[in-house]
This record gives C-alpha cells, structure tokens and sequence, in this order.
C-alpha cells in the first residue's frame, strides 16, 4: 500500500439526499465482481453484471455515478462497452480495470472510452477505495456544476425575458402619444419629432427648464432607428469640466489622481445607440472642442490615451441657455452651435400653452394617485382656475410637482380643492374678466376631457376675435398662424 493512503477511507457523500451512490461493476469473472462488491458496498450501492449487454440495459434505465469494467471480456472489450455507456450515461464516471499493463491499449481506452482512471489488477482495497471516493466526488462536483449552469440558463432566460418587457415598457413610455399637448404650439413640437426621429440627424432642443426636453429627447430615440440601442444621458453642468471628459470620454488607469482602472465614457458605452448632452451651454470652451471633433470625425480620445477610437453615436443635446447670445459674446464656439443645430426644436413654456394645462394636470393627478395608492376623482373647477391662472415658471415640472403635493394633503378628499393647493399658486387671479360683450373663459362644466378643452378651445377662440376684431389680430393674440386658427375653427365648427 502506498505511504500516502490513508488507513481509514469514508465514502463520498451525496450533497442531495440521503441514498449513497450507485456504482455498476461489470467483470466476466464472478470473483472479480464479488470482490468489487465486498471492497465498496458498505459505503456505496454497488450492482455487478458479467454480461455486458445486461449491464447496458441496466445503464438505460438506472442512475449510475461511477462504471468499473474490466478491459478484457469475451463478449466485448472494456473499451467498446465504455464508448457505448458515453452515449447510455455520459455523466457517468468511467474506470477500467486490466491485468494487462499494455500501453497502446491504456491510451486507446483513455481515447475511446474517456476513462477517469486505470486500475490494475491485482488492486490494494484502500487504494481502490480512495481512488472510487476521488472519482466520486469528481462525479458530485460535475453534477452540481451542470446544476448550475442549468439554473444559470433558466435565470438568464428569465432576466432576457424581463429585459424585453422593461425594453417595451419603456418604448411605450417614451412615445409621442405619452406626450400630452393639444395646443398649436405642441403640436408643431410633434411634427418636427416625426420627422427627425427616424433620421440620424443632430437636435438640438431649446427651452426653459422643466418643459420636458429631456422627455422629448428619449421619445426621439425610442421612436427612431436606433431604439434597440443604449440611450445615455448626462448633464453637463452638474460635473466639472475634468470630470465631464472623464465621464463622457473615460480615461485610462492613471490619468489622474483616483483612475485607478481604465473607464469606458459614455460615449463609448452609447456606441450605435444615442447620447443626450443636457444643459450642452454650461460646457467650458475645452470641451467645447472635444465635442466638435466627435461631430466632426467621430471619434474619441479617453483621458491619459494617446489612442483615438472611432463612434457611431447619435448626438441630441439640449439648453435653457441661448446659444446664439452665448456665441456673440464668446462663451461659446459658433462651430459647434451650428453643428449642434442641424435640427433645432424649441419646446413652448407652459404660460403659452395653457390649454394643455386641464390634461396635464388630470394626468399628473392620476400618477401620484396611483404612485401614492389614493383615489381621487378629479379636479374641481376653482383649484382648475387657479393652475390655468398660474404662470409656472418651472413649466410642466413645477406642475407635475403641485400635483403629487395636492394628492399627498389629500386626505380622505375624493377631488382637489383651492386649499389644496400651494399658497403660490392659490393666490394666483383667475382669468381676467373680459371686455364688454366678450365671453368669459370660465372653465366649462363638462366632464369629458376633450370635450372641456374643445369647449375652452372655443371661448379662447371667440374671445380672441372679438378683441381683435379679425382672424389675423386674433391669431397674433393667441400665438398661432391663422391658417392653424381656420383650421382649428372648422374642426371645432365655428362660424369663420
């Protein structure tokens, strides 16, 4: 025996269930599988043949951990009977045993048959004994692997599977319908969006903060040929300028005190897909030129890198600044504004699209009820009066945000009420009272949403034409061209 076999050998365990496993001994001599048999049984089941055709019936319809067959039978080779037990039960772990130390059939057997080990006979009982635990325990560890790896595939497929819902959830978030706005002046937003988001075209979205340039941004993408793509999105004025480039540019290890591994930027993460540069005029002039060589080229250079790297990315950037002032007083490069604005989209503050204003605000009121599990019906015409006389400032954020606090003040109130509002936009006037013989603008009664704001559609309208006194000083009132102002007239069927 070898000095470095241990005396007393336990049996591999199983990790799963309390049954030993099962080893299958196939010998044509009856001693040989006996004495198998009496050397394993008190750790493992152990079932012998000395027919290898029996043996494989028995392979088919039993689980087996470990195969032990002698090399020479009369019926079949060892080898032949291992190549075909591969294909019954290829987990199986395979062992030969030989009384013959022949080495061109100990390669052949190891070829053929992918034996585990060679045994020779005769064998020692512990060496025996250690060299089954071993190969049993080879056997557990690939059992457990291919445990694993199947749990690994049902796991994958279930996070593929919620990828493509969240991807669908958010293509439908992000459509043009899920931007609300009936107004002209949205609607000409909606045209411009039609039109550049299947397009690879640079847009450049103007506006003041909280009118949804981002939103408009991600529909864009999300409707374009790039939306099974990255969208990414940063804004620039909230990281300083060396921070910036590492952000969207990355850097190598090194580049600076903190880089301690290579970083990928965001344009390089967005590659085939979108980047929305948000507040683009905070950017300093270094920058600047950075990003005119991305416009311009297509490429990249990560900080510390001496290596440029070409993109393919799409570039939508936005601004609450005016660019153009900025490029007259030198804050900003001319080349680069224009570059931006190959297509510029201007979103309209919400003071002049005020008959968006009911939808907007029926619509944010549904979302925080369903965010904050409320069940409010709606709003009544006097808190209604107060949010359309209000100039909201933060645009359709600010509004977005009174609702979530009316809903949170709430209580057990099923509609808001002017006293749930905040005291900035509760003290603001109602709309003024009109002129003699003009129609008032009060909010209408009815219930239906679209039919309320056709119903304000016309009194603004009406309103409108009488202090005017014509279609075209009425137009300029309203901040529509007056062919929009017919068409609105006839679809509302108002006597033109």
């Amino acid at each position: 025996m070898s000095s470095d076999v241990p005396h007393v050998i336990e049996g591999a365990r199983r990790d799963v269930g309390p049954d030993p496993y099962s080893i299958l001994v196939v010998d044509d001599e009856e001693g040989v599988v006996e004495s198998l048999a009496f050397a394993l049984e008190d750790d493992y089941r152990v079932v012998t043949s000395t027919d290898p055709h029996a043996a494989l019936r028995l392979l088919e319809s039993e689980e087996f951990a470990l195969v032990i067959v002698d090399n020479i039978m009369p019926e079949m080779s060892g080898v032949e009977f291992l190549k075909r037990a591969v294909e019954v039960r290829p987990e199986a772990v395979r062992m030969m045993l030989t009384g013959q130390a022949n080495l061109e059939e100990v390669v052949r057997a190891i070829n053929d048959g992918r034996i585990y080990r060679y045994i020779s006979k005769p064998w020692e009982p512990a060496e025996l004994r250690l060299d089954v635990k071993r190969a049993l325990e080879a056997y557990g560890l690939a059992s457990e692997n291919t445990q694993l790896a199947s749990a690994l595939a049902i796991a994958n497929e279930k996070l593929r599977a919620e990828n493509l819902y969240l991807r669908r959830e958010v293509l439908g978030q992000y459509t043009f319908e899920n931007i609300i706005g009936q107004s002209p002046a949205m609607q000409r937003v909606f045209d411009v969006m039609e039109k550049v988001a299947e397009t690879d075209a640079t847009l450049l979205i103007t506006g003041e903060t909280g009118t949804g340039k981002d939103l408009v941004a991600r529909a864009v993408h999300y409707t374009g040929s790039r939306r099974d793509k990255r969208f990414v999105a940063q804004n620039c004025g909230a990281l300083p300028d060396t921070l910036l480039e590492s952000e969207l540019f990355g850097h190598k290890r090194g580049a600076f005190t903190g880089a301690h591994a290579d970083k990928k930027g965001l344009f390089e993460i967005a590659d085939g897909g979108t980047i929305f540069l948000d507040e683009i005029g905070e950017t300093e002039p270094g920058m600047q030129v950075r990003l005119l060589r991305v416009l311009q080229d297509g490429e990249i250079r990560p900080l510390g890198s001496s290596d440029m790297r070409r993109v393919d990315v799409r570039i939508l950037a936005a601004t609450n600044a005016d660019l153009k002032k900025a490029v007259e007083e030198g804050r900003f490069r001319e080349d680069l504004y224009y570059r931006l604005r190959v297509v510029e989209l201007e979103m309209p503050p919400l003071r002049k699209r005020i008959e968006d204003i009911p939808a907007l605000a029926h619509h944010f009121l549904d979302q925080a009820c369903s965010q904050m599990g409320r069940k409010i019906e709606g709003i009544s015409n006097a808190a209604m009066d107060r949010l359309v006389a209000h100039r909201w400032s933060g645009n359709v954020r600010e509004l977005e945000n009174e609702l979530q606090r009316a809903v949170a003040l709430a209580g057990d109130e099923v509609r808001i009420h002017p006293e749930m509002l905040s005291e900035e936009v509760r003290g603001a006037s109602p709309p003024r009272a009109p002129a003699a013989g003009a129609t008032a603008l009060a909010l209408p009664e009815e219930e239906d949403l679209n039919r309320a704001v056709d119903q304000m559609k016309r009194a603004m309208i009406h309103a409108a034409l009488e202090e005017a006194g014509s279609k075209t000083k009425a137009a300029e009132r309203l901040g529509i061209p007056r062919q929009s102002l017919q068409k609105m007239m006839k679809r509302l069927e108002m006597d033109g």
